[in-house]
């Protein structure tokens, strides 16, 4: 560890305010969404979509993939620093206080030009989730807004390809990049979103060759990216661009490359999810936890396949304070080894 009082991990996303709605499939037809994306939406799309959330169930959260990432490491007792950009709104004094409330290292700048960002996100009887992403403040997030010292302290710098979205963002990312890696700070990558791939394939493959030392993708990403319907070849060929290359299978599991060699990781939790809303995102927060624990790869592997399963077995992508303790004492315990 570098600093004692350097978070573990500084990550940069799109904090979002997640609004969970539970919908039937004919509702996805009637406002033709395509199931189970993520599709970015103007403000008027937004608001269409937050009067028909008002006929339906319907829960609030603060959410964003990386965001719920350091939100679970952080309940796990993990030193954690979040940044990106919210609004001088009632939303984003909400996501403030969460932040503050958690313990994590508040680094989210405020504008007035744009709203906080927020995604609906529709959730089928299959438990398949449609998201619509209205990234309003998250759009400015700058490489001035970036506190230096932190990314240069932190043990890991996470973020996901869902800052691709804007020149700004990834300007911010690359300025990120090029300081953790000057200063020896582990770079973990979620690629996070199929679209962004289909987008953003080449910007990718030279960042997880040239900047990376973790990658997490699912089958679908890793397909897009190496062309590729095989989780195993895919990790094996993104393994040879960087140290630790993950790809998650859903039910079926995942396979890490650690320096080459290819790890099986077996799927835990219910056969039917509940909500897959943060499945990857919590993944991503158990392996870094292994990490942060000092177990091995494969260890890191099973506590990030443990975690991903229990957050499948309820609604929305973070576990309630109540569970978090009891998940934190499990893992502390090493009873999670018996599961």
């Amino acid at each position: 560890m570098k600093h004692n009082d350097a978070p573990r991990i500084f990550g940069i996303g799109n904090p979002l305010i997640d609004i969970i709605v539970s919908a039937e499939e004919q509702d996805l037809i009637n406002l033709g969404i395509h199931k189970g994306t993520m599709t970015l939406i103007d403000q008027a799309r937004h608001s269409e979509l937050l009067s028909f959330s008002k006929t339906r169930d319907t829960s609030y959260s603060c959410g964003g993939s990386c965001p719920n990432t350091i939100i679970a490491l952080a309940s796990f007792g993990i030193k954690a620093t979040l940044a990106g950009k919210v609004g001088l709104d009632e939303n984003g004094d909400k996501y403030c206080k969460r932040i503050n409330e958690l313990g994590i290292g508040n680094e989210l700048a405020r504008t007035n030009k744009q709203p906080t960002g927020s995604t609906v996100i529709l959730v089928t009887p299959d438990s398949e989730r449609s998201m619509n992403t209205f990234l309003g403040a998250n759009r400015l997030y700058h490489k001035n807004d970036i506190v230096r010292d932190t990314v240069r302290d932190a043990d890991f710098f996470h973020f996901t390809g869902y800052m691709w979205d804007t020149q700004c963002q990834q300007e911010s990312i690359l300025e990120a990049l090029k300081i953790a890696k000057e200063n020896g700070t582990t770079i973990t990558f979620d690629i996070a979103d199929p679209f962004a791939v289909g987008r953003y394939r080449e910007q990718f493959l030279n960042i997880i060759r040239n900047s990376c030392d973790i990658v997490f993708a699912n089958s679908e990403e890793a397909r897009i990216l190496f062309d590729n319907y095989d989780p195993y070849e895919c990790c094996r060929s993104m393994g040879k661009l960087c140290e630790t290359a993950i790809v998650k299978n859903g039910k079926k599991g995942s396979f890490i490359s650690y320096q080459k060699k290819i790890y099986s990781i077996p799927a835990k939790g219910p056969a039917v999810p509940v909500d897959t809303t943060g499945a990857g995102d919590i993944y991503a927060a158990g392996y870094i936890y292994g990490l942060c624990t000092h177990h091995s790869v494969l260890e890191s592997g099973i506590i990030a396949s443990i975690l991903a399963g229990e957050i499948i077995s309820q609604k929305g992508a973070q576990f309630s304070e109540e569970k978090s303790k009891m998940l934190k004492q499990e893992l502390e315990s090493d009873a999670w080894k018996n599961k």
